[in-house]
């Protein structure tokens, strides 16, 4: 890991310019021309995760496989098997519908704003990407963030999360619901890092020892345009983007298909709901940490004729560390690094400042 002192700046100004550069262009070739999104099975993952031999179980090495494959492939799977209860998933989507069927007024009492460190809600619209509006309002929500905790790298970030009063049991069942994600994540990230070549703990530590964390309650309203090319033309749930940190966990609504990921030849595949299982998929910090070996793939979401409801966890690295390939990951790809330095909390912070019309 390279040394890089905040203070100093030893990072070069120009880090990022040339990583979403090198992003860009990577971004045409990246992946394969799949079809479909598979379904991978980690219960044996579960049973061996904190066994230091975990990758000598031959379940587990299936496992493994399927994981490498999806990563490198696609860089989105579904995960089945993974012991968070079904009734818990479900409530989770039912509080978060309750909570959007409630007049603006009570919703607007937990806004997101700066003094908030960018936690709360949105309204239809606020949130952009790419300098476009998605239609969908969304509460954010972030690992806490003590004052002074990162100095002036963490200062915009700081803050305590607005829960709701209504409905009553939000705040609680969201945090039981935050851990046990966080958890699982760690778990699914121990077999990535077995699929990549490393120790299962590889992306522990200065990694991702002490995680950071983003939460998005999303509610997409009902689509009025019934021309379906319209629709996936401007992607009006939220735009294509590819996700920030390490990985993702999405809880979808099992009725409504709206997730869309592109494949290399520009094809939008759909994430169709498949209940009993999260669709997961890999963000920027793990390109990064691989060396482009696996892939951050662009998706975006398309409103449908029903009211929908997602709630997508985003597991990320500790916020002040450094990110840069893996040795053994840059052995794999002609010994030289394909990106530059990367604090994850000045990425994080990046997009935060610059993702809300306020």
């Amino acid at each position: 890991m390279a040394t890089v002192h905040f203070g100093s700046r030893q990072v070069r100004p120009d880090t990022d310019r040339i990583w979403r550069k090198k992003k860009r262009k990577e971004n045409i070739l990246m992946g394969s021309d799949f079809k479909s999104i598979p379904i991978i099975d980690i219960r044996p993952l579960l049973d061996k995760c904190n066994d230091p031999k975990m990758a000598e179980d031959p379940r587990v090495s299936e496992v493994v496989k399927q994981l490498d494959q999806a990563c490198r492939e696609i860089g989105f799977f579904y995960v089945e098997g993974h012991g968070i209860p079904d009734s818990l998933v479900k409530e989770v989507r039912d509080v978060t519908r309750k909570f959007f069927h409630l007049p603006f007024e009570e919703k607007i009492k937990i806004k997101l704003s700066p003094m908030t460190g960018y936690r709360g809600y949105q309204r239809v619209g606020e949130n952009v990407t790419k300098g476009l509006p998605d239609m969908h309002e969304a509460i954010d929500y972030y690992r806490e963030v003590e004052p002074g905790k990162y100095g002036t790298l963490g200062s915009v970030m700081e803050g305590s999360n607005p829960w709701p009063d209504n409905p009553s049991n939000f705040n609680q069942l969201m945090e039981e619901y935050i851990t046990l994600l966080t958890d699982l994540s760690r778990i699914i990230m121990r077999g990535i890092a077995v699929a990549l070549g490393g120790s299962p703990d590889t992306f522990e530590g200065e990694i991702a020892g002490d995680p950071f964390w983003v939460f998005r309650i999303i509610g997409y309203p009902v689509s009025t345009d019934t021309s379906t090319a319209d629709i996936q033309d401007y992607g009006i749930g939220c735009g294509a983007h590819t996700d920030y940190g390490l990985l993702t966990l999405v809880n979808q609504d099992d009725d409504i298909t709206a997730l869309q990921v592109r494949n290399r030849s520009g094809e939008w595949i759909w994430a169709n709901p498949i209940p009993g299982t999260f669709v997961c998929n890999i963000g920027d910090m793990l390109k990064v940490l691989s060396n482009g070996l696996y892939e951050s793939t662009l998706h975006r979401v398309v409103n449908s004729p029903k009211y929908r409801v997602s709630v997508p966890f985003f597991y990320e690295p500790n916020f002040d560390t450094v990110l840069e390939p893996l040795d053994f990951c840059k052995q794999k790809t002609g010994g030289l690094s394909k990106f530059e330095p990367v604090i994850y909390g000045e990425h994080l912070v990046r997009k935060v400042t610059t993702n809300f019309v306020m």
